[in-house]
This record gives structure tokens, C-alpha cells and sequence, in this order.
């Protein structure tokens, strides 16, 4: 099929080294972007129809014409060009070569710049959507963990030093919570990029009777963005929420990283990694290297530069829309899907863990004192003097350390104290909302694509 023209092509020649320089690696980025494109064409096309703009009929052929390059796209089929620069020109090209006429006049009312706003938009509520879908089978897999080793005790650590007792529950459970909390923060930026910028055009409206609510509303928008100018402004806004919500989750991976890391290695011997998560050394036949969790560490990083990249090209610039705004659609497109994959990597290290039965055992006597000064204080010995107390019973190594479980754990804020049926409904309840809303959002979407 022959290339489109550029949309802004006015008939003079530009130097191909500014083209490439300007392009970049747009053309290629955008195949993630052709759903997405075809989807807000759709919805645009339909609105103008119903405003008398465009004639019905040639409604009707752009919506064929779109469910065609929808499904070369989905055959892996469609290729953008260079040339083309972007996933607008690539579709509405194809969809001119298709159905002539009708598919010039889809571009009636818009502008590239609110086309790739709806675009990021669309794929950040989808991603989004995706990466807590993987959170919330990761705080499953820990939860799990946690239900089976409540009582599993081992020792737990501050500055790497033994500190005080602790359970594989306890570790789990609160490698969960940290997580639910960042799941919070993914549906909090999901809600931050629920608002529909279609038809502000390039930034000051168009002088034609236009229904942007209708448009919102086909393309599964909870609200609309309604000043057309802010629209503009806020190319980078929506980009850093969803980021940042990506990184707290990196934050929380990398950490329970390096858990895994430091406890799976024989020296702690706590946990014994699954095998299908290791790889193995070319020239040392026995190692099983735990590359899953240091990428996952180091990608952790990789999240926060994405999210620094859309922060520093979109903070030093006045309002409404310059070039500069390409360079933190990147970012996006790369750091949603990885923090996926991160997480998914991370829930089958966790459902695949065994817990060695001899970990109780390296818990070092001195893990106890602060029980023993506990105890003091329970007698009726204030507690700086306890402390003291017990500070010269471990200088002289007389510690009891033969304490039950129930007696360590029972009460109200100890380590014991999990909760782990309230963690999971926690947990269930914010499944529950990601499940509606792409419920709603798919629903909407499926039913575009199936109107004529």
C-alpha cells in the first residue's frame, strides 16, 4: 500500500536529515498506538455523524475502513514508514487508500495533538489497568505466603543486624501492604487519566458545533477535559501520574528484591528460589543465578528515569503545546509495560518459594532482648532501667531465649498481629474496582468497534 501523505504536508520539501532528526523513533513507537488511534477515530467520526458535519454514509465507510486496518494491524500486518512519521498519518492514509473521499474528511475538527492526547490517554488507562491487575496477584501470591508461615519464625533485621524475632507471615504479609498501597496510587492515576481531551484540537477549539462529552462518553471517559487550552498544558501531566504511580511499585518490588536476594543466598538460607525463575552460569555448572530479582532491582531505577524524562522536558515550558511535549510520550509507552512485567516476574518467584524449616534457627539469642526488657517493665521495672538490666545480661551471655511462640505473638500489635483476612479484602476490594472499571472501559470500547 502506498505511504500517506503527511498531514501537515503543504507541498515543500523538507531535508531529510531535519525529517529524521524530528521523527526519531516515532514511527516505531507508534505500532503500540494503532488500537488506540483507531479507537478515538472511531468515537470522533461517530460524534460528527451525529452533528450533521459529516454525511452518515461517510461515517459508515470510515468505520469500515477502521475495523479493516484494526485487523491488519492485529494480523501484524501494518508497518508505519518513516516517511509517515506517526500512527495519524499511517491510519488515515491507509484509510484514504481504502474508502477515497470519506476518509479525508475524518480529520474534520481535530488536530494531531489532540489525536495523540486521547491516544497516551486510552493506552494509560488500558496499562494501567494491566499493572494492577499484576499487583493484586502479587499481594495474592504474598498473602498466601503468609497464611501458610504465620507462625515460621525468623529472624528480623534493621542496618542488616538482627533486631527481633520476626515471622515469614509477618515479612510477607507487609511486603503485601506495601504493595496495596501502591495499588491505591495505580488506581488513583488511572482516575488522573480518565478525562477525554478529544476535540480541543491544537489547543483553542474549533469554530463547529461540536459534542465532546459524546465523544468522552463512546470512548469509555468518566469526565471530560473541558478548557482546550489546558489541554494542551497538560501533555506531561497525565504521562507523570501514571509514572509515578509505576515507580512507588518499582519502589516496592526492588525492595522485596533484594529480600529475596539477600535470604535465598546460602549464607542466610532462609528461602530457596523456584527454579524456573534462575539461570545459570556458561563456565560454572552449579550456579543458579537470581538474575529475575536484580533486573528487577535494577529496573526499579529504569521506572524512576522514565518518570524524571517527562518531568524535566514538561516542567520548563510555557502553556500550551511545543514539540518538545513528543518526548514524554516514550516514557510512557515504555514504563507501563514494564512495570508489568516486573511484577508478573516477581508474583511466580513468590508462588514458587520454599521456606527452609531451619531458618527458626538463626535467630541469635540477643534477637530476644527487647522481649526480656519487656517482661522487666511487665513486673514493674521502668523501662530505661529494664534496658539497662538487660544490657548487662547479655554482656555476661545470660539470656533466656526458650520462649513460646503464643507468649511472642499473641497481643495486639505484636508480630503476631496480622490481620491477613482484613489484608485480603483490602486487596479484593481494589481488584474490584480495577475489574469495573476495565469492565466499563472494554465494554465501551467493544461496542465502537461494532458500530456502524
Amino acid at each position: 500500500m502506498a505511504q500517506a501523505q503527511r498531514l501537515w504536508d503543504k507541498g515543500e520539501a523538507l531535508n531529510p536529515e531535519v525529517l529524521a532528526y524530528t521523527v526519531g523513533d516515532d514511527y516505531l513507537l507508534d505500532r503500540l498506538l494503532v488500537e488506540e488511534d483507531c479507537w478515538g477515530s472511531l468515537a470522533h467520526s461517530q460524534m460528527l455523524a451525529e452533528q450533521g458535519i459529516i454525511e452518515p454514509e461517510d461515517r459508515e465507510a470510515i468505520a469500515s475502513g477502521l475495523r479493516a486496518i484494526l485487523a491488519e494491524h492485529r494480523e501484524n500486518e501494518l508497518q508505519i514508514a518513516p516517511e509517515e512519521e506517526d500512527v495519524h498519518t499511517a491510519v488515515e492514509g491507509r484509510l484514504v487508500a481504502r474508502i477515497g473521499d470519506p476518509g479525508r474528511r475524518l480529520h474534520t475538527a481535530r488536530s494531531r495533538n489532540d489525536q495523540v492526547l486521547v491516544d497516551v490517554r486510552l493506552f494509560a488507562k488500558r496499562h494501567l489497568l494491566d499493572a494492577a491487575d499484576a499487583v493484586c496477584a502479587l499481594c495474592d501470591a504474598l498473602l498466601g505466603l503468609a497464611e501458610q508461615e504465620e507462625e515460621t519464625l525468623f529472624p528480623g533485621y534493621t542496618h542488616l543486624r538482627q533486631a527481633m524475632p520476626s515471622t515469614i507471615g509477618l515479612w510477607a504479609s507487609g511486603h503485601a501492604e506495601g504493595l496495596e498501597e501502591s495499588l491505591e496510587s495505580l488506581l488513583d492515576a488511572y482516575r488522573a487519566v480518565d478525562r477525554c481531551p478529544l476535540g480541543s484540537a491544537a489547543g483553542f477549539g474549533v469554530p463547529l458545533k461540536l459534542d465532546r462529552r459524546r465523544t468522552a462518553e463512546l470512548l469509555g471517559f468518566s469526565r471530560l477535559q473541558v478548557n482546550v487550552q489546558a489541554v494542551q498544558s497538560s501533555r506531561g501531566r497525565a504521562e507523570a501520574q501514571a509514572l509515578f504511580a509505576a515507580t512507588l511499585v518499582g519502589r516496592d518490588l526492588a525492595c522485596l528484591a533484594w529480600d529475596l536476594h539477600l535470604y535465598s543466598s546460602p549464607e542466610f538460607g532462609f528461602l530457596r528460589l523456584p527454579g524456573n525463575v534462575a539461570t545459570g552460569s556458561s563456565i560454572m555448572p552449579q550456579k543458579k543465578n537470581p538474575d529475575v530479582l536484580e533486573l528487577t532491582r535494577a529496573n526499579s531505577a529504569v521506572l524512576q528515569t522514565h518518570l524524571d524524562r517527562v518531568l524535566l522536558v514538561s516542567s520548563r515550558l510555557p502553556s500550551s503545546y511545543h514539540r518538545d511535549f513528543q518526548l514524554t510520550k516514550e516514557p510512557l509507552l515504555k514504563g507501563l509495560p514494564l512495570v508489568r512485567s516486573m511484577t508478573r516476574a516477581m508474583e511466580l518467584t513468590v508462588r514458587g518459594l520454599a521456606i527452609d524449616s531451619a531458618c527458626a534457627t538463626k535467630v541469635a539469642p540477643e534477637a530476644f532482648a527487647t522481649h526480656r526488657a519487656l517482661d522487666l517493665v511487665r513486673e514493674g521495672v521502668p523501662f530505661r532501667d529494664a534496658y539497662r538490666r538487660v544490657a548487662e545480661e547479655l554482656a555476661v551471655g545470660n539470656l533466656p531465649t526458650d520462649r513460646p511462640l503464643s507468649e511472642l505473638y499473641a497481643v495486639e500489635g505484636s508480630a503476631g498481629d496480622l490481620r491477613l483476612a482484613d489484608a485480603r479484602a483490602r486487596v479484593e476490594a481494589l481488584a474490584k474496582r480495577a475489574t469495573e472499571a476495565r469492565e466499563h472501559f472494554q465494554a465501551r470500547l467493544t461496542a465502537l468497534e461494532e458500530s456502524s
